[in-house]
């Protein structure tokens, strides 16, 4: 297997791959950034959480025009992850018309090779799928 690497730094690749979040140990809001207070209560203590690999999906829009070199169309979503959270990712493996998505629909987290460098490390990406009802 290539050498892989996340895109993102919340993406974790060791094991089954899913996403991390650094939570807020006052109030236990959730941040993908690294933060030196938390903008929910001003706390300043973070713990690493591991998040949930399924949700459904809170908001979408079909992207019709993207920088060059960018496929389109595509989904852009907002996920809401089940157990906490939400992400922003692309809709993947469903044909980008609007019969096809519906607000509330389940998804889970699915990975993808998004470039190769010339010494073939994977760049891995992530997006969301709809679960078979």
């Amino acid at each position: 297997m290539a050498q892989q690497i996340p895109m993102v730094d919340y993406l974790v690749l060791d094991g089954e791959p899913h996403l991390a979040a650094n939570e807020c140990k006052e109030c236990g809001a959730l941040f993908f950034d690294r933060r030196n207070g938390c903008a929910h209560c001003g706390g300043a203590e973070f713990g690493r959480r591991d998040l949930a690999t399924t949700g459904v999906v809170r908001s979408f829009a079909i992207i019709h025009q993207a920088a060059p070199g960018v496929p389109v169309p595509y989904i852009s979503s907002v996920v809401d992850l089940d157990g906490g959270g939400s992400v922003k990712a692309n809709v993947l493996n469903v044909a980008p018309e609007p019969d096809n998505l519906s607000l509330g629909m389940k998804v889970r987290m699915a990975t993808l090779v998004a470039g190769t460098d010339d010494d073939g490390t994977e760049a891995i990406a992530f997006g969301f799928e709809p679960v078979a009802s």
